[in-house]
């Protein structure tokens, strides 16, 4: 399946805030510059509350900040209508969020197809196919009926899946092994970086376990919505 090649990511000045129920704003990220180079793989480690999943959800327009710009390439989805960003996102991005975000009352394969629904096409025998593999090599169970009935641990497996069924040239993922016991972790990162590698794809990855953040080309510290700097590259 042809991968979109979304480019080089250049964040500038970026500033998002949070109402409070009194009416104040709570800062949750001020970022003044991200460069991520395509094809990289990034770790971010920091404590709870330091504004990591609103980094991820700025960064892909899943939400729009109060300032500043994000470019991935020549686009600045910052300056897109929110259905032009959820087009872009639908083609460029694979996300696996912390809470899955399965579709209750579908299978593993029927989950890990909705991105290819959403395009309004229906998953041909090749795509049936990947997404049966993608189910294999993630060790997600495909004989239950439904998500509904899987473990936490499985269904973060689904997740993975279908966050790469359409080859995406950007990985977003927001703990994507928390859930997981240490043999399913190993094979997630493996097939994280090992398809980030294979597709040139950039991997933006939340993440806290030590094999996975060593393994990966850049780390970064985000406390209180600020990365640190310069980031901790990884000694080869």
């Amino acid at each position: 399946m042809a991968r979109t090649d979304s480019g080089r990511l250049e964040v500038r000045d970026l500033q998002l805030s949070f109402r409070l129920p009194g009416g104040d704003r709570l800062t949750a990220l001020e970022i003044e510059t991200l460069t991520i180079d395509p094809g990289t793989t990034v770790a971010i480690m920091g404590p709870s509350g330091a504004g990591k999943t609103s980094l991820l959800y700025a960064l892909t327009g899943i939400v729009r900040p109060d300032g500043g710009t994000v470019c991935w390439g020549e686009v600045e989805i910052t300056s897109l209508k929110e259905s032009e960003r959820d087009r872009w996102r639908r083609r460029n991005v694979g996300f696996i969020f912390q809470d899955f975000n399965l579709i209750a009352g579908l299978s593993a394969l029927q989950n890990v197809l909705v991105p290819i629904r959403f395009e309004k096409t229906r998953p041909s025998i090749a795509q049936q196919e990947r997404a049966g593999e993608l189910l294999t090599r993630v060790g997600a169970p495909q004989k239950r009926d439904t998500v509904d009935l899987m473990s936490r641990g499985e269904m973060q497996r689904v997740a993975v899946a279908r966050a790469l069924i359409m080859s995406p040239g950007i990985i977003i993922a927001d703990e994507p092994i928390a859930s997981l016991d240490a043999e399913n972790a190993s094979a997630v990162i493996d097939l994280l970086i090992g398809i980030s590698r294979e597709n040139g794809s950039t991997l933006i990855s939340v993440t806290h376990d030590p094999v996975f953040i060593g393994r990966m080309d850049v780390t970064y510290n985000l406390l209180g919505g600020r990365l640190s700097e310069p980031p901790n590259k990884k000694v080869s």
